[in-house]
């Protein structure tokens, strides 16, 4: 498959590109020699997924939120390509607990730009009757992931994991409207990069599901991820604490749970 892309990815942006990954859904990405753009590449199957994520780079990439640009785009019969300049950096899950706690208030503050975006002039969706039918979907269909979900989860039957969930989807649906924002769907520390000299948030990368949500579906998986590099409980509910400060919020952590537990239903 990544000979076939390679191909498209030649006849629409010649060049030199390296191979960097096989990401999600069958997808190819690229980099191009100098490190200034990349190019994520599909078969077929996948050519809508992959215009629905252009179609929001092109939309922030308008805002006042870093992030990468269109450069490119080409649709043909094999697959399609799209692509973008680089943000330059490193991935936040590439620094220490130490790097980590110096750039946290830089990434809280992106948090909150993004989430400050007017929710109204964003043209795409991501509320929780269409993530949760997307849920119902992908169970119905034995498509969930195992690795994707919590640990203490990956033994029971994702079936029993959505009906905890459905219980609770009135009270979530009533919370929704008041917590509607901008959000970046899967803003995990890999999606969020850093300048590697000052560790300055730079951009947010991986845009396909970007949209309209409550905003704990990025607080869920944005805090839960990030006890993956802390040292420590303490560490993290500092983090959390500053996250929560800065937000004027106070961390709700039954909705957080609930946004964690249905993410990962929704991918397959």
């Amino acid at each position: 498959m990544t000979t076939t892309m390679r191909a498209l990815l030649a006849r629409s942006c010649p060049g030199d590109w390296e191979p960097v990954t096989n990401g999600e859904s069958g997808a190819a990405v690229f980099r191009s020699a100098d490190g200034a753009k990349y190019a994520k590449c599909v078969p077929h199957g996948h050519r809508d997924l992959l215009a629905r994520e252009r179609d929001r780079v092109d939309w922030l990439d308008a805002g006042v939120v870093g992030g990468p640009a269109v450069l490119g785009w080409i649709a043909e019969d094999d697959g399609a390509c799209l692509v973008t300049s680089a943000v330059r950096g490193v991935p936040a899950d590439s620094v220490s607990a130490e790097e980590l706690q110096r750039a946290w208030p830089s990434i809280v503050e992106a948090v909150r730009e993004l989430h400050a975006l007017p929710a109204g002039d964003c043209p795409f969706t991501r509320d929780l009757t269409r993530m949760f039918a997307l849920a119902e979907d992908v169970v119905a269909r034995g498509a969930v992931n195992p690795e994707f979900l919590p640990v203490e989860q990956q033994q029971t039957p994702p079936a029993a994991l959505l009906a905890r969930l459905a219980g609770q989807t009135g009270h979530r649906l009533a919370q929704e409207p008041a917590d509607l924002v901008v959000c970046h769907g899967d803003l995990c520390l890999p999606n969020i990069i850093l300048d590697p000299s000052t560790l300055d948030f730079a951009g947010f990368i991986d845009l396909g599901r970007l949209g309209r949500a409550d905003r704990y579906a990025d607080i869920a998986l944005l805090l839960a991820n990030a006890r993956e590099t802390w040292d420590d409980e303490k560490q993290a509910l500092v983090a959390d604490g500053i996250f929560a400060r800065h937000h004027g919020i106070a961390l709700d952590t039954e909705r957080q749970r609930f946004y964690l537990h249905l993410d990962p239903l929704t991918w397959g």
